[in-house]
């Protein structure tokens, strides 16, 4: 895990799920997910978006780089994870790849929120996929 990743972290836990470093305020959740091959735990701070419903939604847009982030390889093979929220503490979830109109709706979501989301679209060629997350029992 880079030390970008672990401070963004420390932070989260020390301060109730508030990030100050690059103004994340209350908008990301730590994912908690295995790797796709190894099986490894591992922990990512990720932007989320309440969904309305008790569900969130997350982009895989690494910054806008040409790949996906390896996060998003490991939720297609295992869906069944937890995230560390601002307000709820740990949630078990599920998560669900969005495509069609669903995807497209959700990611407006995230250009409306953000200068930066808009940035990663147009830099890469490829289309950022959205996730979302819904709440599963333990």
């Amino acid at each position: 895990m880079s030390d970008w990743n672990q401070q963004i972290i420390d932070e989260f836990r020390a301060n109730g799920g508030f990030v100050a470093t690059n103004g994340f305020g209350k908008g990301l959740v730590l994912l908690h997910h295995r790797g796709a091959r190894t099986g490894t735990a591992r922990v990512s701070p990720v932007a989320a978006i309440p969904d309305g419903s008790g569900a969130w939604f997350v982009a895989a847009s690494k910054g806008g780089a040409p790949q996906n982030p390896a996060w998003f390889h490991n939720l297609l093979a295992h869906p069944d994870v937890e995230i560390e929220t601002p307000d709820d503490g740990t949630v078990p979830v599920r998560a669900e790849r969005l495509t069609g109109q669903a995807r497209d709706d959700a990611w407006e979501r995230f250009t409306q929120r953000s200068e930066g989301f808009r940035s990663y679209e147009q830099k890469t060629t490829r289309t950022i996929p959205v996730l979302r997350l819904t709440r599963r029992d333990g």
